[in-house]
C-alpha cells in the first residue's frame, strides 16, 4: 500500500507564533500646541491688542491710544469609537489557546492588553488625521462625525482672511507655493518665512508639512551640506520627527501625520495654535467590559476635537494640495 501522509494537515507550530500588531505613527500635533481642556462645546479665544499714541508738546492730557478685544470660537466634535468582539470565536483557534488562560473563560483574555495598546496608538493618530483635515459641516473621512469646525488646514489656507499665501506672481521653483523637492526646499522654506509678520519673526516657530515632505526637506539639507546643518541633528521623538532649520535659531520642520500625502506647507507659532477636547486624556482613556447579553468583550471611546488660532496674520500656508 505503501507509505502515505495526504490525509495529514502540514505542520504549523501555532502555538509558539507571537501576537503581532500594527506599526503606527501616532498624532504628534498635540505636543507642540495649546491643548484647551474643559471644552463641553464651545469656549472663547479671547484676544486683546494694546496700541500707544504718542503725543507731542510739554503737557500731554488728552486720552489716546486703543485697547481692542475680540473672539474666536473654539468649537469640539463629538467622537465615540464603539465596538464588540465575540472572544468565543478565538477558543477555536489556536491565538486562544494562546491568549487565554487555563481556567477562565472568554471574559478575562490575555490578549486585551495588546489589543487595548493598539486602540490607543490607532485613535491618537486619527485625532491627528481630524484635527488637520477636517472640514466644517462636512462628514469626516471613514467615520460619521460631521466637523463644527475646520481643521488646521482649511483653517490655516486662504479661505481665512489674514492668512498669508502666495501671490500670483510667485510661480518660480524656489518659491513658496511649488512643491517642494530636495532641490528647492531651503529657498522654499525661507521664501514662506519671508511672508511673515514681523511681529513673530523672533519667536518660536514651526513650519508644519506631511511626512513625505519632510523626507524631500531633510535630503534636500543633507545634499546642499549647509553651514552648521548636522544629519544626525534630525530628532526623532516618541510620536514625531523634527529637525531645526539651518541659520534660523527659532525655526524648526515638523514632520506631521495630518498631513500625509499633502503638498501643502504651513509655518506659524505654535503658541498661537489651540486644540479643544474635554480630557487630554480622553485618548487614552476608554472603557472595557464583558456583556454577558451577547457573550462580547465591548470598548467605547469618546473624545471631543476641535481647532482654532489666534491671529490668522501670524500664518503662512503653501496653499497646495
Amino acid at each position: 500500500m505503501g507509505f502515505s501522509i495526504d490525509i495529514l494537515n502540514a505542520f504549523n507550530n501555532e502555538l509558539a507564533g507571537p501576537m503581532i500588531g500594527d506599526i503606527v505613527f501616532r498624532g504628534n500635533t498635540s505636543e507642540f500646541v495649546n491643548v484647551v481642556e474643559h471644552v463641553k462645546y464651545k469656549t472663547p479665544l479671547n484676544l486683546y491688542s494694546v496700541d500707544p499714541y504718542f503725543q507731542g508738546g510739554d503737557t500731554v492730557s488728552t486720552v489716546s491710544g486703543s485697547t481692542e478685544f475680540s473672539q474666536r470660537d473654539l468649537i469640539v466634535s463629538k467622537r465615540t469609537a464603539y465596538d464588540a468582539w465575540n472572544l468565543q470565536l478565538l477558543t477555536q483557534k489556536y491565538l486562544g489557546v494562546s491568549a487565554l488562560p487555563e481556567g477562565s473563560y472568554e471574559d478575562s483574555i490575555n490578549i486585551l492588553t495588546e489589543l487595548g495598546n493598539d486602540l490607543v496608538a490607532k485613535a491618537q493618530q486619527e485625532n491627528d488625521d481630524f484635527i488637520w483635515n477636517a472640514v466644517s459641516g462636512s462628514v469626516f473621512a471613514n467615520s460619521t462625525v460631521t466637523a463644527e469646525q475646520d481643521g488646521f488646514k482649511k483653517l490655516i489656507s486662504g479661505s481665512t482672511a489674514g492668512v498669508k499665501v502666495p501671490s500670483a506672481t510667485q510661480t518660480g521653483s524656489a518659491e513658496f507655493g511649488a512643491p517642494i523637492t530636495a532641490a528647492n526646499a531651503y529657498d522654499q522654506i525661507t521664501d514662506g518665512l519671508a511672508l511673515m509678520d514681523a511681529n513673530v519673526l523672533d519667536k518660536d516657530l514651526i513650519v508644519w508639512c506631511g511626512t513625505a515632505v519632510f523626507q524631500k526637506i531633510v535630503n534636500g539639507l543633507t545634499k546642499n551640506n549647509l553651514f552648521h546643518f548636522d544629519p544626525t541633528g534630525v530628532e526623532r521623538g516618541g510620536t514625531y520627527y523634527k529637525v531645526p532649520l539651518p541659520g534660523y535659531p527659532n525655526v524648526e520642520i515638523v514632520g506631521t501625520w495630518g498631513l500625509r500625502g499633502s503638498e501643502r506647507v504651513i509655518i506659524g507659532p505654535p503658541s498661537d495654535m489651540f486644540i479643544g477636547t474635554d480630557l487630554s486624556s480622553d485618548t487614552a482613556n476608554f472603557r472595557v467590559w464583558f456583556s454577558e447579553d451577547d457573550d462580547a468583550l465591548k470598548y467605547r471611546l469618546r473624545n471631543k476635537l476641535g481647532v482654532n488660532i489666534g491671529h490668522p496674520s501670524y500664518f503662512a500656508s503653501s496653499d497646495l494640495d
